[in-house]
């Protein structure tokens, strides 16, 4: 009987420091339907990745290839330098412990309080004890104005208070990594701007390497170190935010510009 070695950094190839994330020529395929098709993407350490592209192009897929919770037909997903398709189920586990996921409908418990969601990923993943938790939640939903919610309800909050909630959960344990999905997606702008400016509160905390989906431009703008657009299952473009803006790729620009005219089929 062999003994299987524990993971090890994925090589040849593995992407430098800087990238903590890289997804390299990678296919998915439910059934006759391909989603994704070679789609490569490095996102930098402690920057903002945003990925952009028409809805039902495959963004938020992207965002649970690198979880783990989907698996390529093809191709690798490497984080933090270890290729996911190498890891035990306790070592995905424990790299998913770094990672905060703020899903696009906050995903809270209905019949727990705001500290009670926030303090469930400290509960199910940490030692901490019941009084550093406590401190940890307080002091999380107080960085993020919710501190005179905790006793509530989600029901009780409107659906921008929850997507903050959804945050706080997602942050709490001080991850490395963040994934947003679509945080903005039906919300008035006024909820629009406070989300925006929690996220970068956020970032300017934890440095964190964060990969947001999202079509909502305005926000994409403000939030974005780096840009890339998924089109056709593949990133046709990437770069910093002030390049990517003044790309000459005609469906780039189409889709910035809002533009019924273009590439782009309708």
């Amino acid at each position: 009987m062999t003994t299987r070695p524990s993971a090890a950094p994925a090589s040849p190839g593995a992407p430098g420091t800087d990238i903590a994330i890289r997804l390299q020529n990678v296919h998915l395929r439910y059934g006759d339907k391909i989603v994704l098709s070679g789609l490569t993407l490095d996102c930098e350490r402690g920057k903002v990745t945003t990925v952009i592209g028409l809805s039902g192009a495959g963004k938020s897929t992207i965002l649970r290839l690198i979880n783990g919770l989907r698996r390529p037909t093809a191709g690798r997903v490497i984080v933090n330098g270890l290729d996911l398709a190498g890891l035990r189920e306790n070592e995905l586990n424990a790299l998913r412990r770094k990672m905060g996921f703020a899903f696009q409908a906050a995903a809270l418990f209905d019949s727990m309080t705001v500290a009670e969601n926030v303090a469930f990923p400290l509960y199910e993943h940490t030692t901490l004890s019941r009084d550093e938790i406590d401190r940890r939640v307080h002091e999380t939903l107080e960085s993020l104005g919710l501190a005179d919610v905790a006793q509530r309800l989600p029901a009780e909050l409107s659906g921008g208070m929850q997507k903050r909630v959804g945050f706080a959960r997602a942050i709490v344990n001080e991850p490395e990594i963040l994934l947003f999905d679509e945080p903005t997606t039906g919300l008035d702008p006024i909820m629009t701007n406070v989300i925006t400016d929690t996220i970068k509160q956020i970032q300017a905390h934890l440095h964190a390497t964060s990969v947001v989906v999202m079509h909502d431009m305005p926000v994409v703008y403000a939030i974005s170190d780096n840009i890339a657009m998924l089109f056709e299952g593949a990133i046709i473009e990437s770069g910093p935010t002030a390049e990517f803006r003044r790309s000459k790729n005609p469906i780039v620009q189409q889709f910035l510009q809002g533009s019924e005219v273009g590439p782009i089929p309708l």
